[in-house]
């Protein structure tokens, strides 16, 4: 008996001494505290059983979700419930009587705690808490997603960027990404449309917005749509492929080069005539054909002018002709821009596109 219970004891303290050091300090306090609330509840219950229902268990339980990791939280749950067995033998003792609200209560707490059960499993993948690992996406979404943000420009240019999501989150399968290399001439802008949309093409458009904010930086600009085919081909996604459009803009001459990848065609508004230009430049898709090449269409902003990279979900309606998209995107730009380009791409992806679909819209204005 005595060396029966020593091994026992023995494996406890090794089982005990694993879980010591899986847990964070943090942590540790976190699962000291609400093993300490949950005996608090149950003497409560056990004391005033008539005051107090079984369901204040599941207040520990929920809380556990949030703060504790995906390899304690199961042990924490598993406590919870044999603490709610125990307490519902006493209870039934203590009263005399099983009533179907505590059966139903009973059930109730088991549930909930299979779900957290359910959750943590699938947490273990990423190591972390639910706050914590929300916390980490939102860091790396904001990290990520700065490499879009506009770079300052010298004075007599305009520039900016808007973007929605179908879903309404920030994530979502359109992306810009900006630089200002060669000593701060030259002005690059990409315009990316990653297949799917809202959250389904979200995490695979984080990855190529650090990718192609990496690749636009160092690479002339006649290599960086080749660089980013190749680059997707090497990831051999199911749904891998993306179109894009690149610009690379002479801050000081306003001369410009337009390469697109399976993308709708940009739209330049030229200052002296009024007229809309539409610059087709054709390039298959990013990620479909090895050594693929994009043909360049080169321009030039002059004083005045305004250049439109957008992606489909501006122009594209089910059932709907694409040209007549863009003829009533032009439309619209024309009545929305005579009141000036300032905030004019918020303006304008407010008001044209389906709400269906992600849309990303960048407007440059040589003022």
């Amino acid at each position: 008996m005595s060396s029966s219970s020593s091994s026992v004891g023995a494996r406890m303290r090794r089982s005990v001494g694993r879980l010591r050091r899986r847990t964070t300090s943090k942590e540790t306090w976190w699962l000291v505290f609400l093993v300490a609330v949950t005996v608090f509840f149950f003497v409560l219950v056990t004391t005033w059983p008539r005051f107090w229902p079984l369901t204040l268990l599941v207040l520990p339980m929920v809380a556990a979700h949030l703060v504790l990791g995906p390899r304690v939280l199961p042990w924490f749950v598993v406590f919870n419930l044999a603490a709610l067995t125990a307490l519902s033998v006493v209870v039934t003792t203590r009263l005399g009587e099983v009533t179907a609200g505590r059966v139903i209560a009973v059930a109730v707490i088991f549930a909930v705690g299979f779900i957290v059960l359910l959750t943590s499993f699938r947490r273990s993948r990423l190591g972390v808490a639910g706050t914590i690992g929300e916390s980490m996406l939102v860091d790396l979404r904001d990290r990520i997603m700065s490499q879009g943000m506009l770079p300052a420009l010298p004075p007599g240019w305009y520039a900016e960027s808007a973007l929605r999501s179908a879903g309404g989150t920030p994530f979502a399968g359109d992306f810009v990404v900006a630089a200002r290399p060669g000593w701060g001439r030259r002005l690059e802008l990409c315009v990316c449309d990653v297949s799917g949309k809202g959250e389904e093409a979200g995490t695979r458009a984080l990855l190529l917005t650090g990718a192609f904010g990496g690749l636009i930086t160092s690479l002339p600009p006649g290599e960086f749509l080749p660089a980013a085919n190749e680059y997707l081909l090497r990831q051999h996604w199911i749904e891998g492929f993306a179109t894009a459009i690149h610009i690379s803009v002479d801050l000081e001459s306003g001369d410009f080069e337009l390469r697109s990848a399976g993308h709708p065609p940009a739209l330049q508004l030229n200052a002296g005539s009024g007229r809309w230009t539409v610059h087709e430049s054709e390039g298959p898709a990013l990620g479909l054909i090895e050594e693929a090449d994009y043909a360049p269409v080169r321009g030039r902003l002059n004083h005045g002018d305004a250049i439109l990279l957008y992606t489909d979900g501006m122009v594209e309606v089910r059932g709907r002709d694409i040209q007549l998209g863009i003829d009533k995107m032009l439309g619209q730009a024309d009545r929305l821009l005579q009141q000036g380009f300032e905030n004019g791409a918020r303006r304008l992806i407010d008001t044209v596109g389906t709400r269906n679909d992600d849309r990303a819209l960048l407007l440059v204005h040589r003022r």
